[in-house]
C-alpha cells in the first residue's frame, strides 16, 4: 500500500531519487531550481510559500511518484489570477488562504506538476493530493500549468479544469532569422527589420552568456536590471541574488543570459533556460527605457539562438498579445483546483467553464492575427 509522505523542503529530498521521476529535460520541475528557489530564500515561510512537497512511497520505502507543493497565503508570483476566488470566499465569511499550491513558483511555464515511475503512481499521488485541502484546512489545492499527464490524473479526481492562454514561438525548419522572416507578411517583416535595425544603428548588440562569463560587477549589474523591473512598479523582485548563485552553482548548463551591450556597457538583460528542445525566457531588465530594446533581447535574439542551435521551440513568458506581431502563436494553457467547500466549487467550475469558451474563442482570433494557419503544436 503506498503511502504519501509531506516534506517540508526538498532540500531533504535526494536530487537522484527526484529526478529518477522526470521524464522530461524541462529545468523548472528538476531538483536543482527547486533546491536554488529555497536555499536562495526566494520561497519559504518568510515570504508565504511554505514548501509541502508530496511524495509517495511504495511498501519498500521507495519514492514511486512526487510533486512540488507550497502552502501560500497570497496570490502572487502565480499568474493564474485567483484574487476574485479569495474575494468571493470573503464574501461568505470563508477564509481563502492558506492555500495548496501545485506549481512552480513564478514560473508560468507548462509541464509536469505530478511525476511518476508510470501513470498509476501519477494518479495515485493525485487523488491523494485532491485529499489534503480537508485533511489540512486549507481552502483549495491549486495545480497550474499542467502537462496532459498530470492533466489527466487531476482530471480523475474531480478537479475542476481552468483554461488559459499563452505565446510560443516554433522553429518551422528555418535556416536563419531571415528564412522565418519570409513566413511573415510583408507589413510584419518590415516592422521587425526596423526594430532590429533601429538597436544596429544604436550600437547595440546583443551577446548570449554562460554563468561562467559573467564576472562579479556583471553580476551585480544584471542583477539591478532585473531588480529594477519590479521597483519601477514599487515592488521587491521575486528572486533574490542567492537564488541565482544557487541556480547557476547547480544546473550551469541549463542558464544563459542574453546580455544587450550598447558597444561595450551592458544596459539591459534577458534571463533564460534551456531544456532539451526549447529555450525559455523568464526574466528581463534594463538600465534604462530604449525603444526596441525588449523586443530585441527577449524575442529577436532568443528566435535566433532557437535557428541556430536547433531548438523546436521558444517559450518567452506570460502574457503578451504583441508577441503575434513577431511569430509566435497562441497555445492553451490549463491549471487545476480542488476546491474543498461544494458550494463554492460549484461556482467556480461554472465560472471556469464559461471562461473557458471565451478563452477558446479568444484564441481561435488570435490565430487568425497570425501569420500561421495551422499550428505547429497543439496542448490539450
Amino acid at each position: 500500500m503506498a503511502r504519501l509522505v509531506q516534506v517540508d523542503s526538498i532540500l531533504d529530498i535526494p536530487a537522484a531519487n527526484w529526478d529518477a521521476l522526470c521524464a522530461t529535460g524541462q529545468p523548472f520541475v528538476r531538483h536543482g531550481f527547486l533546491a536554488a528557489l529555497e536555499a536562495g530564500n526566494s520561497v519559504g515561510e518568510s515570504n508565504g510559500w511554505i514548501p509541502a512537497h508530496c511524495l509517495l512511497e511504495n511498501d519498500d520505502g521507495q519514492i514511486v511518484a512526487a510533486a512540488p507543493l507550497y502552502e501560500k497565503h497570497h496570490s502572487y508570483g502565480e499568474f493564474v489570477f485567483d484574487f476574485a476566488w479569495a474575494n468571493a470566499y470573503a464574501q461568505v465569511g470563508l477564509d481563502y488562504y492558506p492555500k495548496l499550491l501545485n506549481a512552480i513558483p513564478f514560473t508560468p511555464v507548462c509541464g509536469p506538476r505530478i511525476l511518476g515511475v508510470d501513470t498509476a503512481a501519477r494518479r495515485a499521488l493525485a487523488q491523494a493530493m485532491a485529499a489534503l485541502p480537508g485533511e489540512h484546512g486549507a481552502s483549495s489545492l491549486h495545480s497550474l500549468f499542467v502537462d496532459n499527464d498530470a492533466a489527466h490524473a487531476l482530471r480523475e479526481t474531480g478537479a475542476c479544469a481552468r483554461r488559459g492562454c499563452q505565446y510560443r514561438w516554433y522553429n518551422r525548419g528555418y535556416t536563419d532569422f531571415e528564412a522565418f522572416l519570409s513566413q511573415l507578411s510583408s507589413k510584419r517583416r518590415k516592422e521587425i527589420r526596423r526594430e532590429r535595425k533601429r538597436m544596429h544603428d544604436a550600437g547595440v548588440h546583443v551577446r548570449v552568456l554562460r554563468p561562467d562569463e559573467i564576472d562579479d560587477d556583471l553580476w551585480n549589474t544584471l542583477y539591478a536590471f532585473y531588480g529594477r523591473t519590479y521597483a519601477i512598479r514599487g515592488q521587491a523582485p521575486y528572486l533574490t541574488r542567492a537564488f541565482f548563485n544557487e541556480l547557476c552553482a547547480r544546473m550551469p548548463d541549463r542558464v544563459r543570459f542574453f546580455v544587450a551591450y550598447h558597444r561595450e556597457r551592458p544596459v539591459g538583460m534577458a534571463f533564460m533556460m534551456l531544456g532539451d528542445d526549447t529555450l525559455y525566457g523568464r526574466h528581463w531588465g534594463c538600465e534604462t527605457d530604449y525603444h526596441s530594446l525588449h523586443f530585441e533581447t527577449c524575442y529577436y535574439a532568443g528566435i535566433e539562438y532557437c535557428i541556430q542551435n536547433g531548438l523546436a521551440c521558444f517559450d518567452a513568458g506570460a502574457q503578451g498579445e504583441h508577441k503575434i506581431r513577431r511569430g509566435f502563436e497562441p497555445v492553451a494553457t490549463w491549471s487545476y483546483h480542488v476546491i474543498a467547500d461544494q458550494r463554492l466549487a460549484t461556482a467556480i467550475d461554472d465560472f471556469c467553464v464559461r471562461e473557458a469558451q471565451m478563452m477558446k474563442s479568444f484564441e481561435h482570433e488570435q490565430r487568425e492575427r497570425s501569420n500561421f494557419a495551422e499550428p505547429a503544436h497543439s496542448d490539450s
